[in-house]
């Protein structure tokens, strides 16, 4: 019996059997400026010639999973015969939501599961609770854990202790990296060249150029100087999608810093961009939202929790999903932590090698624990009993 999982989330799905690899795919649908009429699925995004002005079709709004014609052309396609073949009535599934997920939703996901695809069994759970097993699994003598995962939609704060939520804990911060994409969009719009329209480009700047300041309005001086001793300022060259397929980061050595450029390539130029974007992470009342900055989210959650217990959670937190990716996320994340917590409890901050995937990793590890087969819903439980008995076992 092969074992499917499924970290479903609003930007990437990350899927592969517990036996292989994971793959990254776009979890969406894309149309191109030039074929109009053409709708390409997943990773088909590739065959695209030109993604200038590459329109989404996302099957997840803030955070939910709402458009099912989508998502199902998704999985028709990632179950099909070109990516995984999944033979379904031989194949168990572990499949991903958010946490607080709408009854709707999950009955959808169910009838989506078990009466079209006809899966022999399935599991649906929170992915940060397959990132607490992980984080279990790769230190078995500790009890807790403070799941960090700051996804696509927004960032959720969950503290684990022996492998059970703490339902009090958990915080949701609406700043993810959807938001941090459209603030670039703006940004860059407003100074220099309109490129609202352009999410794929947009998005691949972010994730060159864009970091972590450790010492925001000393690189805010910095950002404003003139010349070479602007240290933070780069320029990055757009794609054309004819001669520059992707767009790049130039070299230190080979900017201009007066006047134009001879060669005939569009340059962006970014400074203080680079970190004021990513610092919403942080404060996200600097754009106008009302919120807490993770720093601030992470004490209140460890606040709420029993007093014994917050000195094993400031030890033991684990960062997951793809804006932890920023350059010096973690080391400011653990410095803010030190000023917030009490002084003397030690801060532990952990970014594991791949945190887009450690949540599917921690899945894979479910799959083979012994009583996989105790948690799971099988279709024969499910045609007996409906929704009730899936209510039952999934803990959501």
């Amino acid at each position: 019996m092969a074992t499917l999982v499924l970290d479903n989330g609003a930007y990437t799905a990350k899927i592969g059997y517990s036996q292989e690899k994971v793959s990254v795919i776009p979890n969406c649908q894309f149309r191109s400026k030039t074929s109009r009429l053409k709708t390409f699925t997943a990773n088909q995004l590739d065959e695209i010639k030109d993604p200038s002005g590459l329109f989404y079709i996302l099957p997840f709004q803030k955070g939910y999973l709402v458009n099912w014609d989508v998502q199902r052309k998704v999985w028709d396609h990632l179950f099909g015969k070109e990516m995984f073949k999944v033979e379904f009535t031989d194949t168990s599934v572990i499949i991903t939501e958010p946490y607080f997920n709408f009854s709707s939703i999950q009955e959808s996901m169910n009838e989506i599961l078990f009466e079209e695809y006809q899966f022999q069994s399935a599991l649906r759970i929170n992915a940060g609770s397959l990132s607490a097993h992980h984080y279990f699994h790769t230190k078995p003598s500790e009890l807790c854990c403070l799941v960090v995962d700051s996804g696509f939609s927004f960032t959720h704060i969950a503290p684990y202790c022996r492998s059970r939520k703490m339902k009090e804990g958990i915080r949701r911060i609406n700043v993810g990296g959807k938001l941090l994409t459209n603030h670039l969009k703006e940004i860059i719009s407003y100074r220099q060249l309109h490129v609202m329209d352009e999410t794929h480009v947009i998005n691949q700047v972010k994730e060159d150029v864009c970091y972590v300041s450790q010492q925001f309005y000393k690189d805010m001086e910095i950002a404003q100087m003139k010349g070479e001793e602007n240290s933070v300022m780069r320029d990055y060259v757009l794609p054309d999608f004819s001669s520059i397929k992707k767009g790049f980061c130039k070299p230190r050595e080979e900017m201009v810093f007066s006047g134009k450029y001879k060669t005939g390539e569009q340059i962006l130029r970014l400074a203080n961009e680079r970190f004021a974007v990513p610092e919403m992470l942080f404060h996200p009342a600097d754009i106008g939202i009302q919120e807490m900055g993770i720093p601030e989210a992470i004490v209140d959650s460890i606040q709420s929790l029993p007093e014994d217990m917050q000195p094993h959670f400031y030890q033991n937190i684990v960062l997951t999903g793809g804006n932890t990716l920023f350059p010096g996320f973690r080391e400011r994340l653990e410095a803010e932590l030190r000023s917030l917590a009490p002084a003397h409890l030690p801060v532990s901050v952990l970014l594991p090698a791949n945190p887009i995937c450690y949540s599917w990793e921690g899945g894979k590890l479910l799959a083979h624990s012994p009583d996989y087969d105790e948690i799971v819903v099988t279709r024969e439980d499910y045609e007996e009993n409906g929704h009730c008995i899936c209510e039952e076992k999934f803990d959501i």
